[in-house]
């Protein structure tokens, strides 16, 4: 018989009350997964996992310990509250843990409002089947494309409790549905991959099979006959595609854990201007349809719309219980953990403000430079901010697109990098990363 998460968590509370612990919180996820991998038209890979995880954190005095398990018999959560205590016995203390005060608890919160998951039946294995064969077949239709490496759909479900003994608790329920095709497009050593995907709460906001596919294949294509550009300083445009990855350095500093430790190259800039001025990023846990809305916090604070970076000045760091008591400051509600680790900060939905020009507006601007598609490795300096990451994508020339290009490197400073760049209107507003394209003057390109 299935046992109710808040009876699991409740076990796990009371069972570390009687092993000795001062206080503890108890986590409970229990989910379900299906995926289905295709190749050549055929079923290649089916995959199915069911199962729940426990997690509990006990603190002695100023000490704490973590442990998790997927095992839920009454047994093993004494055994596993009992280890716990031991474990916490032993381990340093911190001056900085604890659970919230009561009042600082969220109380009450619309969990429909959020539309965290969608209601319609599991799909069938037969129908992810489907949907991974209708994108490769797409992608392989595309001129040019000379194999699909994967086409893959999946689906999740959790049910996700928590609870505490400072009298928390509350849970949610989450789903997703994802499909991807990767598509290879040329042959040997000219051989060019690239991809499309997409990830949604509720399948009917799903894009089309084909869409993808097809998109998968085009890009690939797009990439064929790369070569390397010339060395020198160019304006770069960072696409929409991994536009987000240089908001997510801004908001890395800006992590109350790297702060506390005093490993941040945002350290003595609170108030002062880290993006253009009238740019804002927002973080928004409510939205929506969105896969990083949440009602609550890991500790049980209530989430909030905040301004991380108002009119480009820096508001704020991002703060869980510990690193707020660290800093002398107030848990900005950001708490994130698993089953088997204590809480620390992380963010939410954001969103950058976005410009009033078109991608295609900022590439006639550039004259001579680059378009960013796809960037791997990455070299970034936590103290000063120092940025080199290798990239693939365009080059332009009199503000147009002349050919694709690879084997490159990005250098430049992320302080400078972000006060000086312009955003496109082509974000896409479902992600949890709501981010234009990105145009940033006069970075150094390492080619040939």
């Amino acid at each position: 018989m299935t046992r109710p998460l808040d009876d699991l968590t409740h076990a796990l509370l009371e069972a570390a009350r009687t092993a000795g612990a001062e206080s503890a919180d108890a986590m409970a996820v229990r989910g379900t997964s299906l995926s289905i991998d295709v190749r050549g038209g055929e079923l290649e890979q089916a995959e199915r996992a069911e199962g729940v995880d426990l997690g509990l954190r006990v603190l002695v005095g100023q000490r704490q310990a973590c442990v998790s398990s997927s095992d839920e018999r009454p047994e093993t959560i004494t055994a596993l509250a009992e280890r716990a205590v031991a474990m916490a016995r032993e381990a340093p203390e911190d001056p900085f843990i604890g659970l919230a005060g009561p009042s600082q608890l969220a109380q009450d919160w619309d969990i429909a409002a959020l539309e965290l998951a969608d209601d319609s039946p599991e799909p069938a294995p037969g129908a992810l089947q489907d949907d991974a064969r209708r994108a490769e077949a797409a992608a392989q239709a595309v001129e040019g494309v000379t194999q699909v490496q994967s086409a893959s759909a999946g689906y999740s479900a959790r049910e996700i409790y928590m609870a505490a003994t400072n009298g928390f608790a509350g849970g949610y329920r989450r789903t997703d549905r994802a499909l991807g095709c990767v598509a290879i497009a040329g042959e040997g050593t000219g051989m060019e991959r690239d991809h499309d995907g997409d990830s949604r709460i509720f399948q009917a906001d799903l894009r089309d099979a084909e869409d993808i596919g097809r998109t998968a294949g085009e890009r690939a294509v797009s990439q064929l006959g790369a070569r390397k550009p010339r060395t020198g300083a160019y304006p770069v445009l960072f696409d929409e595609r991994i536009a987000a990855s240089l908001i997510g350095h801004l908001l890395a500093a800006s992590n109350g854990a790297a702060i506390s430790r005093g490993s941040s190259w945002l350290l003595g800039k609170l108030g002062e201007e880290v993006l253009p001025k009238g740019l804002s990023l927002i973080e928004d846990p409510h939205r929506p349809r969105a896969m990083a809305s949440r009602p609550f916090d890991a500790e049980g604070l209530p989430t909030r719309k905040r301004a991380l970076v108002d009119d480009g000045v820096l508001t704020g760091w991002t703060l869980d219980l510990a690193n707020a008591r660290k800093l002398e400051m107030d848990s900005t509600g950001n708490a994130k953990r698993g089953t088997s680790s204590a809480p620390s900060p992380g963010n939410w939905n954001v969103a950058l403000t976005q410009g009033a020009q078109s991608r295609e507006d900022l590439i006639a601007q550039m004259g001579t430079g680059l378009i960013v598609t796809s960037m791997i490795g990455a070299t970034i300096n936590p103290n000063t901010g120092d940025y080199s990451r290798g990239a693939s994508g365009f080059w332009v020339e009199n503000g147009e697109v002349v050919h694709p290009v690879n084997e490159i490197t990005i250098a430049g400073s992320l302080p400078e990098m972000l006060r000086r760049m312009t955003p496109a209107n082509d974000a896409r507003p479902w992600l949890s990363r709501v981010v234009p394209s990105l145009l940033v003057e006069g970075l150094t390109l390492a080619g040939e």
